[in-house]
């Protein structure tokens, strides 16, 4: 058996550097909501936490055109 990746023709590997959040679109997204309805503030609680995490899910769920533009890497269009 053989441990080669098969890559096909249409995929093009991109090598990373290691420990890249900004490459993760995931990342991203926790920046966005931590710089915007996450940050600068006292929380009471950790339901408090909760409760403000989850309203600033959903309203960036509400928001598909901005995940797109948060995740989106103009570095990328090219491949």
């Amino acid at each position: 058996m053989s441990n080669h990746l098969i890559v096909p023709k249409n995929i093009t590997i991109l090598p990373l550097p290691p420990k890249s959040p900004e490459l993760n679109p995931v990342e991203t997204l926790w920046r966005f909501m931590r710089e915007n309805w996450l940050s600068n503030r006292v929380f009471k609680s950790h339901d408090d936490i909760v409760d403000h995490f989850f309203h600033a899910w959903r309203k960036l769920e509400g928001q598909p055109w901005r995940i797109m533009s948060i995740g989106k890497k103009e570095w990328a269009d090219g491949f």
